[in-house]
């Protein structure tokens, strides 16, 4: 007995260590990874019992505390906690697209809208009401006048979604609130709200739909009023972005909801810091289901710029938006004692008032250790808090201002040429940034003198004749995943933007900063997303039949082209152009293209063929028939590109549908540089009707050199002139070279 007994508790404690062992293996070992499995099932049964079921053959009956979600409304998968030998086998199962791990993905008005010939009393369709746009961010902050439902009648009833949402009310504007966060309302049991707290949502929200609101300023500056561009759609809040960031998981969870209630357009002003494969990116599956389901995605092409290749949102299916400036600028002055004024960009509300000014390398924090090597930089604790106290101090850092004020500073003075000179930030004290040059004659003065005193002006707001050009910080192409789709595909309004704001949010978020302020101004990719997110379903209430490749064209084909003297990069800088919100509703022609498009666009990529049919559900997947080139993927742009230098030559074919007049005859206008020579055969398209269509080839011949060559097809009729930008050049001196990480700016 006593020999059994002892059998019994060495079993029990080898198999409690081994147990244990396991666990905590599994523990430190656990990843999150998203499980893709294309389109939904056409057989009815329950789509999270199988995602339960393959987990439970893996992971055993960890499956229930593995899985963090189930993508079940508008595709199929799921997200869970594995192992890398758990992904390894269930990447082997049937019905498996991809699997690849949950990345955390990051954030990318009164004046923008006027600029783009968008006045408040444009004609408007009565369907713009029920255009509904779903907003995929950090929320909203539900009671901003921008938010307001007076006038509004009940949700269109395709509406399906809903308001779940803790210390959120939604209205006849705001019509749906959801919030995700998987993981941590797995493991912490958090407070689900769309509340934004962040300040991000809010101002992209009503960027694209926000009513007008008189009187709209930041303190002061950018006074006017701040409006959206379709004031009239609705709004539906999808909050994927907490202060870490915006994981996998949550973006798709937001897109297979967002599909499902019912949205008409998808904005996101959100991506990675790099591209990734079209079905390992959860962006660009999520905006592959959009499409699938009449819905387009406008995403923001991402603040990595002017880096060659730098873009990240890319996917043919959706639409990349570049950022560039409007017609003001916000420059801030320093008077110097001597009476000499310099001036550089900042979006400073503070009132100028005299102090003494002092260099930062002269006061360095010796107490702590600190040396004017480090003082001169200004960075944290690197000051003497006794001798910068009340005064202005001069740093080389675009970061000084938050450490200087925690030191006591009254003021600061960036100098360096770090770039950014095209885009004014917030500080948390007063501040202004200027050139190296402006920067020594400061610094001279303050040497010239015993008592140096200077004073910050509130910032100015010139007039900018120059705009628009794409700011420095808009990420650039070419397409690091298919070099011949070209990308971004246009360019918006992205600067120094008024919009809405939280006031649960200090203007910068800084510690030290107390100012709380309705509407804040703010620039990135994210806010150049919204207003042709905007213009997309402006569109669409003018044309609510229209597919997203349709809509998509409307926008690109009938931008405004740019100096390509202005703007070095050309077209992987702007891609078609700047948007142009009215002409968009009326663009002649469109190139249209559908789901079985980019199939067959996919299949010519090389895309497994069993793997697409999961995608699309649809068994027809990757015939010879539809095995089709990227060149004959109907986009409106024609981009070709070769290793290196040297002479290559490529045929394009396109059909584009009739949406002016019935009776409309259109004429092939090319414009090409020495190197370039660009063929349209037919050179001129007849039309009868309206939703007829035309097919046409494009034979391009280019000599490459070490630069891009760019050109432009135009068909004309005489009232449309629909517009394609034609690139041709070598990839190998066009590859991505990312900035240093200390000169990436995380607030935009």
């Amino acid at each position: 007995m006593a020999s059994s007994l002892n059998l019994i508790f060495l079993l029990t404690v080898t198999y409690s260590f081994i147990f244990s062992n396991t666990l905590a293996a599994d523990s430190n070992d656990l990843k999150t990874y998203i499980v893709y499995m294309g389109d939904l099932p056409k057989t009815h049964f329950s789509v999270a019992s199988l995602h339960s079921n393959m987990l439970q053959e893996v992971t055993g009956s960890r499956a229930e505390k593995s899985l963090l979600w189930s993508y079940k409304r508008s595709f199929n998968g799921f997200a869970a906690k594995l192992t890398e030998d758990e992904k390894n086998k269930i990447a082997q199962m049937e019905g498996v697209v991809s699997v690849f791990p949950s990345q955390l993905k990051q954030l990318h008005t009164t004046r923008s809208w006027d600029f783009l010939g968008f006045p408040q009393d444009v004609k408007r369709a009565p369907l713009e009401s029920d255009v509904i746009v779903g907003m995929l961010d950090t929320g909203v902050w539900p009671e901003s006048d921008s938010f307001k439902d007076d006038g509004f009648g009940p949700p269109p009833s395709k509406w399906k979604g809903s308001c779940k949402s803790a210390n959120f009310t939604c209205n006849n504007k705001l019509i749906g609130a959801k919030f995700y966060n998987s993981e941590a309302s797995k493991a912490h049991g958090k407070e689900m709200s769309a509340r934004d707290t962040e300040g991000h949502g809010t101002h992209t929200a009503s960027t694209v739909a926000g009513r007008a609101v008189k009187n709209a300023s930041m303190l002061g500056l950018a006074n006017g009023t701040a409006r959206g561009g379709v004031p009239s759609a609705r709004i539906a809040v999808y909050k994927i972005c907490n202060p870490g960031g915006c994981s996998d998981v949550d973006i798709l969870a937001a897109f297979d909801d967002a599909i499902a209630d019912g949205v008409d357009i998808i904005s996101l002003s959100v991506g990675g810091s790099f591209p990734l494969d079209y079905f390992q990116d959860s962006i660009a599956i999520g905006a592959f289901h959009s499409m699938k389901n009449g819905i387009l995605t406008s995403n923001s092409a991402g603040n990595s710029g002017p880096s060659r290749g730098s873009i990240s949102n890319l996917s043919p299916w959706s639409l990349s938006v570049a950022a560039s400036s409007i017609d003001r600028k916000f420059l801030a002055q320093v008077v110097l004692g001597n009476n000499m004024t310099y001036e550089g960009p900042a979006l400073n509300t503070f009132e100028g008032a005299i102090h003494p000014i002092v260099y930062g390398a002269s006061v360095p924090n010796t107490g702590e250790g600190s040396t004017s090597a480090e003082s001169r930089y200004c960075r944290p604790d690197s000051l003497d808090p006794t001798l910068v106290k009340n005064k202005i101090v001069v740093c080389e850092s675009l970061n000084a201002p938050e450490n200087a004020l925690q030191s006591g500073a009254s003021g600061v003075v960036v100098i360096g040429d770090f770039g950014y000179e095209d885009v004014a930030f917030a500080y948390p004290l007063p501040t202004t940034y200027l050139s190296s040059k402006d920067g020594n004659a400061v610094l001279s003065y303050i040497n010239s003198t015993t008592t140096p005193t200077a004073s910050i002006l509130k910032s100015h707001e010139p007039l900018d004749k120059a705009a628009p050009i794409v700011v420095s910080f808009s990420s650039r192409g070419p397409n690091q995943i298919t070099h011949d789709i070209l990308k971004p595909d246009l360019t918006a309004p992205g600067v120094d933007i008024l919009a809405a704001w939280t006031t649960s949010k200090t203007i910068t978020g800084d510690e030290g900063d107390t100012r709380v302020v309705p509407f804040n101004i703010i620039s990135g990719t994210s806010m150049s997303c919204p207003h042709a997110t905007s213009v997309a379903a402006y569109v669409k209430s003018f044309h609510p039949t229209w597919s997203p490749a349709a809509i998509k064209s409307a926008l690109m084909t009938t931008a405004t082209p740019m100096s390509s003297t202005k703007n070095t990069d050309a077209e992987f800088a702007y891609g078609s152009g700047h948007i142009n919100p009215s002409k968009a509703v009326d663009p002649g022609l469109v190139y249209d293209a559908g789901e079985q498009d980019f199939v067959s666009f996919l299949c010519g990529q090389g895309y497994n063929a069993t793997n697409l049919k999961i995608v699309t559900g649809d068994s027809s997947a990757c015939t010879a028939a539809n095995n089709a080139t990227v060149w004959n993927l109907n986009y409106p742009s024609f981009a070709l590109s070769a290793q290196q230098s040297g002479s290559i030559s490529q045929t394009f074919n396109r059909t584009v549908t009739n949406v002016g007049a019935a009776n409309s005859t259109y004429q092939a206008n090319v414009v090409a540089p020495s190197g370039l020579v660009v063929k349209v055969n037919p050179s001129s398209l007849v039309f009868k009707a309206v939703g007829e269509k035309q097919s046409f080839v494009v034979t391009v011949d280019a000599t490459l050199g070490s630069k891009m060559l760019s050109g432009s097809l135009v068909w004309s009729d005489g009232v449309h002139n629909v517009t394609s930008p034609i690139v041709a050049f070598p990839t190998q001196s066009n590859i991505v070279s990312l900035l240093p990480s200390d000169q990436i700016i995380s607030s935009i």
